[in-house]
């Protein structure tokens, strides 16, 4: 992979292993390197494939000015303002996200009445689970251990069941499974998961922004 120094600033290892990790827990193909960045072949027509860099680095300008399609999306660790600085016109944002990592103890909550939890854990990916009384899913996620890296994946609360903490029982069921107290912690949150993750102690290294061609 080609060096670009300062520009960098998530480490280029830890993005890496966490999008090898991402792909695993969504079953896509592993990323290679690409333009200074690494490529995931997605595959879907709503997202052909994506591009990955640990920052600002110019290599960014000459592939977006190669695409000539929208589907394919370029995520950057960094501001929104700092990707579309790189970018020709017809490129627009879309909602980024936060990339963050844990250490330490992660609380551990009471699972509020009314639920059960189930937690399944195959050799790639755990899958959690919280439903209501009668089966119908309140709330969801995944985590994998790979490359030194422990990711959580999609943790999602539906609408109905949001405000009673079950973000927080997930996120502890999953790190329960980690296995190696080596493996860092990694997830992306959104804008609307990031107060939940920072009171958990989650540190934010950088923003995580993404376009795509109009």
């Amino acid at each position: 992979m080609e060096e670009q120094g300062s520009s960098y600033l998530l480490e280029p290892g830890l993005l890496a292993a966490w999008l090898a990790a991402r792909s695993i827990a969504r079953g896509l193909a592993l990323p290679v390197p690409d333009h200074g960045g690494w490529r995931v072949d997605t595959g879907s027509p709503q997202e052909i494939r994506r591009y990955v860099f640990a920052g600002p680095v110019p290599a960014i300008s000459a592939l977006a000015a190669a695409i000539d399609r929208p589907h394919i999306l370029i995520k950057m660790c960094g501001t929104g303002e700092q990707l579309l600085r790189l970018l020709p016109p017809r490129w627009q944002l879309l909602p980024g996200g936060y990339f963050m990592t844990h250490a330490g103890q992660l609380p551990a909550p009471a699972l509020p009445a009314g639920y059960r939890l189930d937690v399944a854990t195959s050799p790639a990916m755990t899958t959690a689970r919280i439903l209501t009384g009668d089966g119908a899913v309140a709330a969801s996620g995944h985590a994998v251990e790979y490359a030194g890296v422990f990711i959580f994946d999609r943790i999602v609360t539906e609408a109905a069941h949001r405000r009673r903490g079950l973000g927080r029982v997930l996120v502890a069921a999953l790190a329960a499974r980690q296995r190696s107290d080596s493996a860092r912690r990694v997830l992306v949150a959104t804008e609307d998961g990031l107060k939940l993750y920072a009171s958990l102690g989650w540190q934010t290294l950088s923003a995580y922004s993404t376009a795509t061609m109009t």
